[in-house]
């Protein structure tokens, strides 16, 4: 699976672990920084990382700041985009399930690493299920098209 991560600094050492976990998975990962602790603005990562999935260059996107909250507004802004920020299992399952989220938000200072962990691999196994879910979906997407 092809993966993009980025965090900004509050994230920095949450997506560094989550990031070796999708490698030794398998994945293939772009680390879309940041690449250190020093402080930077979170729309400068989730932003590119974004219009990388909905390009289509990346199957998922996983996004990390203090609190996960940031970085799924900005990301939600790009078309194509369904964000979900997501601090269970059932969530992170549900979200990729029912809205066909393609972008994993994770707030470092309110999850635990080892449920960060089971979040992020609950949310990269699920897959769409279509039916009735799709739908809705479709009139989400429909948002993206210009009027």
């Amino acid at each position: 699976m092809r993966i993009a991560i980025g965090a900004d600094h509050a994230g920095f050492a949450l997506k560094e672990l989550l990031r070796a976990e999708l490698e030794a998975l398998g994945d293939e990962v772009t680390d879309c920084g940041t690449h250190s602790e020093e402080s930077m603005d979170y729309p400068d990562v989730a932003i590119p990382l974004a219009r990388a999935v909905a390009a289509g260059r990346h199957d998922l996107g996983v996004l990390i700041c203090s609190n996960g909250v940031g970085p799924s507004i900005a990301a939600n802004k790009v078309p194509g985009i369904r964000a979900a920020l997501c601090h269970d299992t059932f969530t992170a399952r549900r979200a990729r399930e029912h809205t066909d989220a393609n972008v994993l938000c994770l707030g470092a200072w309110s999850i635990g690493r080892g449920v960060a962990s089971d979040v992020l691999r609950a949310f990269r196994d699920a897959t769409f299920e279509g039916g009735r879910h799709q739908r809705r979906v479709d009139k989400i997407r429909a948002i993206d098209q210009p009027e």
